[in-house]
């Protein structure tokens, strides 16, 4: 199995996720906690922004708008990394 480094922002929090793993699983399995409440891609408590690599949703309408996805946010409870990827995620902490 591929794995992906997840690099949070701005406390370079980095953790390991297996290719196809949501962004939020994969930072809990790795002791790392993001915002989070519905976990189905509709509360946009989990919203964080690529700066680095490309994560693709799962589903097809998350709850951002359209200029939000242009500009490069993505809710990692439905969202999954293409490669190395670094996010925006001021609200990260690690929990270990």
């Amino acid at each position: 199995m591929t794995r992906l480094t997840i690099t949070l922002q701005p406390g370079g929090i980095a953790f390991t996720a297996e290719a196809g793993a949501s962004l939020l699983e994969a930072a809990e399995a790795a002791g790392v906690e993001l915002p989070n409440s519905c976990r189905n891609g509709t509360c946009r408590t989990c919203i964080c922004r690529v700066l680095k690599g490309q994560a693709l949703h799962t589903i097809e309408w998350p709850g951002l708008s359209l200029d939000e996805k242009r500009e490069g946010y993505i809710l990692p409870c439905v969202a999954v990394a293409q490669g190395h990827l670094e996010l925006d995620a001021p609200l990260a902490r690690r929990i270990v």
